[in-house]
């Protein structure tokens, strides 16, 4: 298990995020008083401006770098705030969530790689562990936030201060020994394929934060607190199952997890559209089946690949699954919006008919590690 310095350093940047991130848009529209449009196309342009970035961290971890690039992180998105608080308009707006977006989408592969490199042997307990930190912490500086929502510059500042405080506590772990960190474990096949399965599984993230609010709002009439409580439920799930459900089925091939995860998500997905006529409480049921879908997901996809990649590519091989995951993100409000306005008949088939071919692909084609 990795350093309890690290933990503390997980928990006070996911803190810091948790404060801020889901009221980012509120503060261009109610502190520099942008049109939403305006101000939901800079923080898509940030995120899709990050992925720009992956590669080149892929390459700086394959030459060695495992807390720089983790750190580099923390401090963009601290710069990032700096500009937030500092700008003006539209163009200070932009500026921040590029620098935010840039820091955002690094951080899953960054992680990935400093944890492998933290631990001795598989990873895939470190790294649910480090999910669960993050969840637990983005969960509780949500609802600190909540409660000073008035307060969005106050907010922001504390954001920053926590990114800061996170990229020194980085820095000052002892340097990790990366030639003996991990070696490869055996099993044939490349990740090109687990790759290309990825992108459908990303979806599922939009799912809690898009389209199921929306389903709730405009098809059923259902108050907007249900979506405040489907993501809490979620986070408390997720906070509360993770590592345990990981290391229980640890022995299982990780592929085989994956490919279930896709199975479970997929299933879930059928009960969101059965369950809409129900009401939201049937909706809320059905939503534990899809958090544990994305808990397999989440607990075996990025173990996999760290399992399945060489030593010297283990970097690349965590920027292109992150660049998937990241694509997958960013598509899917429009995506799942998209199919949405058309019909949830379509949305929903549409997820489940593509998942379950991911998770073919996964089992067929994925190493076996």
């Amino acid at each position: 298990m990795f350093s309890r310095r690290y933990a503390v350093a997980l928990a006070v940047d996911a803190l810091g995020s948790g404060l801020l991130r889901p009221f980012l848009l509120l503060y261009g529209l109610t502190v520099l008083h942008l049109p939403a449009a305006s101000a939901g196309l800079a923080l898509t342009a940030g995120l899709l401006a990050g992925l720009a970035g992956i590669p080149v961290l892929g390459r700086w971890i394959d030459a060695g770098g495992r807390r720089a690039p983790m750190a580099a992180t923390m401090l963009v998105r601290a710069a990032g705030i700096a500009v937030l608080l500092l700008g003006h308009g539209m163009p200070g707006y932009l500026a921040a969530a590029l620098l935010l977006g840039a820091g955002n989408q690094a951080l899953p592969a960054a992680q990935a790689a400093l944890v492998t490199a933290l631990v001795d042997g598989p990873a895939d307990r470190a790294l649910a562990t480090a999910r669960t930190i993050r969840n637990a912490g983005l969960g509780v500086g949500a609802l600190a936030a909540a409660v000073a929502v008035d307060s969005l510059r106050t907010l922001a500042a504390l954001n920053g201060i926590g990114y800061l405080l996170a990229g020194a506590l980085i820095l000052s772990l002892p340097r990790p020994q990366v030639s003996r960190a991990r070696t490869a474990e055996a099993g044939g096949g490349g990740i090109g394929p687990l790759v290309c399965a990825n992108l459908p599984y990303a979806l599922c993230f939009g799912v809690l934060e898009v389209a199921l609010p929306a389903i709730l709002v405009t098809r059923m009439d259902a108050s907007p607190a249900w979506s405040a409580a489907l993501f809490a439920g979620n986070t408390v799930l997720v906070v509360a199952v993770q590592v345990l459900l990981v290391v229980r089925l640890r022995r299982l091939p990780r592929r085989s997890v994956l490919a279930a995860a896709g199975v479970v998500l997929a299933v879930s997905y059928l009960g969101f559209w059965a369950a809409v006529p129900a009401g939201p409480a049937a909706v809320a049921l059905v939503a534990v089946a899809y958090t544990l879908g994305e808990i397999l997901y989440a607990g075996s996809g990025t173990a996999l690949v760290a399992a399945a990649a060489p030593p010297h590519a283990l970097g690349r091989a965590l920027a292109r699954w992150q660049l998937s995951t990241g694509i997958g993100n960013a598509a899917a409000p429009a995506v799942l919006t998209t199919l949405l306005s058309i019909g949830p008949g379509l949305l929903w088939g549409a997820l489940a008919a593509t998942t379950l071919a991911a998770a073919g692909a996964v089992r067929r084609w994925a190493p076996a590690v």
